[in-house]
């Protein structure tokens, strides 16, 4: 039907969706930083490729997060965002490493390769892979 909303009621209705445990209220974002709306866009892709099945996806989740270290009670909605989603991160490469689709020393060198390109872009540009390839020679 033209002009139909293309969102189903829950996810058309910011209060009916679940909440990130932490986050103030309903009004607060989802995602805090635009990492953490790719990672969950990358998942809900992988998962419906076969990877995993969402009970199992929640169950390990679940570890993860009981396994991270706990948050102050005052951490800022953005933090417990960053916690959950760092979660949410170790549960997909643990699919990933089982599924024998990424290693896990393979997964160690590209979380580092990312970290050298966002040290090497000024801030308030896009990060480039490319600038973190190179490793930083020892002097």
């Amino acid at each position: 039907m033209r002009g139909s909303p293309i969102l189903n009621p829950a996810e058309s209705n910011p209060k009916a969706m679940p909440r990130i445990p932490g986050l103030s209220d309903a009004t607060e974002p989802h995602f805090h930083a635009p990492w953490q709306a790719r990672l969950f866009a990358l998942t809900l892709s992988l998962q419906q490729g076969g990877l995993f099945d969402w009970p199992d996806w929640t169950g390990r989740l679940a570890t993860h997060l009981r396994m991270a270290v706990q948050l102050p009670s005052d951490a800022s909605g953005a933090e417990h965002a960053a916690h959950y989603y760092t979660a949410w991160m170790r549960t997909l490469e643990q699919f990933l490493e089982e599924a024998g689709t990424a290693e896990h020393g393979r997964i160690e060198e590209m979380a580092e390769s990312w970290k050298r390109a966002a040290r090497a872009t000024p801030h308030g540009q896009p990060i480039l892979h490319e600038n973190g390839l190179a490793a930083p020679s020892k002097r």
